[in-house]
């Protein structure tokens, strides 16, 4: 494969520490998918709100990625991004900031993530509306859908396009929703929207069960790792930590253990980007090896962690993998 400059750039000056690391797990990523073999990608923190779609809606298009695990906010935030960019407000100066000034900032409406803030009204809202109606033709018909599949349905409708403030083409949701990517989205309950549901709920407006469940995740889950993982398998390209790796690296153990499915393959590559220090009883401190003795890895599972910040690392693993 053709280097590009960024590529080039990384093969001469990372040859060392993290930024060795950071090579050997993207030329491990494309030796996986070379063998055959396919790869989840799994999104923690706030990785839409730093603008990831950049490069993540290209590797969806280019069939880099077979299925993403993410957190509720990455989910909805990435089409937050996509209809209300230019009414974000950066803050550089974020830990300088008082009590008082967050106040002010929660008075204007403005929602802080680190260094960036999430305009409610232009954001939460703009969305809200267009997705409840989404919710309740679903009830209406008596029919019933994962978090991710309202979100495909409100995005292909064309009803925000409307309101679309960067190129379509930066949005990896977008993406995901054109080739119906898989999604998996455990504890979407506490996103902003996971909240906006649970509301409409409570005042009686929709049903809990017009939203299928994150034990329902877990079983469509468990179905399409039995049918997924022949061959070369399954690779699993964490960034960050908590629910979003947590969730979906368990199915391989009730495969194995619950279900009594002794043949179910092991991942068959691991990469985790965190700057958590590694420590005692923290999944997301835990170094890969530890997974070994949950049943999640082989020992001859290829394993990479490369501790830094992911908005840094990720976007250049995937130019590598891209070929810029």
């Amino acid at each position: 494969m053709t280097k590009g400059p960024i590529s080039s750039f990384i093969e001469e000056h990372y040859l060392h520490f993290n930024s060795a690391a950071l090579v050997d797990a993207a030329k491990g990523y494309v030796a996986h998918l070379d063998n055959g073999g396919k790869m989840m990608v799994t999104l923690a923190g706030a990785m839409s709100t730093a603008e990831l779609g950049k490069s993540l809606a290209e590797m969806i298009r280019q069939d880099k990625i077979s299925i993403i695990t993410c957190t509720g906010a990455n989910l909805e935030e990435d089409i937050m991004n996509l209809v209300a960019h230019n009414h974000y407000k950066r803050v550089p100066h974020y830990r300088d900031l008082t009590p008082k000034d967050e106040w002010e900032l929660l008075e204007n409406h403005l929602n802080r993530v680190t260094d960036t803030c999430i305009p409610e009204e232009e954001a939460f809202r703009r969305l809200q509306q267009h997705v409840h109606q989404v919710w309740k033709n679903a009830e209406t018909k008596g029919e019933r859908y994962f978090p991710h599949e309202y979100m495909y349905k409100m995005l292909l409708s064309g009803v925000l396009e409307q309101y679309y403030e960067i190129d379509p083409k930066n949005s990896w949701m977008l993406a995901a929703a054109q080739k119906n990517l898989p999604i998996v989205v455990p504890g979407w309950e506490d996103s902003t929207m996971g909240n906006i549901f649970a509301s409409y709920c409570i005042k009686g407006e929709l049903k809990p069960s017009t939203m299928k469940s994150g034990i329902e995740y877990m079983i469509w889950l468990a179905d399409w790792y039995v049918k997924n993982s022949s061959g070369k398998g399954i690779g699993f390209f964490q960034i960050g930590g908590g629910i979003a790796g947590d969730f979906p690296i368990c199915v391989v153990p009730m495969l194995y253990q619950d279900l009594e499915m002794e043949q179910i393959p092991f991942w068959s590559y691991f990469c985790q980007i965190s700057d958590s220090t590694t420590s005692y009883g923290s999944y997301s401190g835990a170094v890969p090896n530890e997974k070994i003795t949950w049943g999640k890895l082989a020992v001859d599972t290829p394993k990479f962690i490369v501790e830094s910040d992911a908005t840094i690392v990720a976007p250049l693993i995937f130019a590598w993998i891209l070929g810029w």
